[in-house]
């Protein structure tokens, strides 16, 4: 049995991994961490991450074995702190983090487990693997990459995180030799070889939905993701979770999940 903590148990992500859990075998939502408090959950709720640890070190059978995060970014400071402070392993799904922050997540993976990804789709994470052979061969083909990613009216931060690593993944392959374009309206110029474009779109409730194109001269391959619920998310964070008990100090993502799966 897996005892998670999940911080930011209150939010709609927090609710559905929460569901999940609670109809896996080898898992247990052990306790929650949420400044909200609007909603009733059948396990104990905490504040903060204080009064969480004054808890546990009171009654041992609420420590948990591992944190998912789905908070925000401006809960990850103090959240790090802790995971680093009492060694305790974190699934990291929040996402829009600063270059500050992600330098303190490789500091903190230096003392406990810490599992990072822009997204916790099985599937996105497959892809990701997939793109970097697919660019290795279209890429000196002359194919010009493309990738256009769309979300709900809600979402604050473009591109997304997910749209941004599977850039990277592709970039990866050619040693970043890969330059980024956002926006084309300032733009009077034919696009370079060597760019990939990021395109956003805002609307609706469109859970995510990514396509990556590489146009070449008188064909285009595409590969699409498109999430219809928050439970694919919610489903890789668990086994993330279940992954990442009693690993060893380290930075983690989800292609190692896939790979020990």
């Amino acid at each position: 049995m897996v005892k998670i903590l999940m911080h930011g148990c209150n939010g709609h992500m927090g609710q559905v991994i929460a569901r999940l859990a609670a109809s896996d075998s080898e898992t247990e939502i052990i306790a929650g961490v949420d400044v909200s408090d609007h909603i009733t959950n059948p396990y104990p709720v905490f504040k903060s991450l204080e009064d969480y640890r004054q808890a546990w070190e009171k009654d041992e059978s609420l420590k948990a074995d591992v944190v998912i995060d789905f908070s925000s970014a401006a809960a990850a400071d103090k959240l790090l702190d802790y995971c680093e402070a009492v060694q305790m392993p974190v699934v990291l799904c929040t996402t829009g983090l600063t270059p500050e922050q992600l330098e303190r997540v490789k500091t903190v993976a230096g003392k406990t487990a810490v599992l990072k990804s822009a997204n916790m789709s099985m599937g996105i994470n497959l892809l990701l693997k997939l793109l970097k052979e697919a660019a290795g061969v279209l890429a000196p083909a002359g194919f010009d990459i493309e990738i256009v990613e769309k979300h709900h009216n809600q979402k604050v931060d473009a591109p997304s995180g997910t749209a941004l690593a599977l850039a990277d993944s592709i970039n990866e392959e050619f040693n970043n030799e890969y330059t980024y374009v956002y926006d084309r309206s300032t733009r009077r110029q034919k696009r370079d070889a060597k760019e990939i474009g990021l395109s956003a779109v805002r609307g609706g409730t469109i859970v995510g939905d990514h396509d990556v194109i590489f146009a070449g001269e008188d064909e285009v391959i595409t590969f699409s993701h498109t999430a219809y619920s928050k439970n694919v998310f919610a489903k890789g964070a668990v086994q993330a979770a279940k992954f990442l008990k009693a690993k060893p100090a380290g930075l983690y993502d989800m292609s190692d999940v896939i790979e020990g799966a």
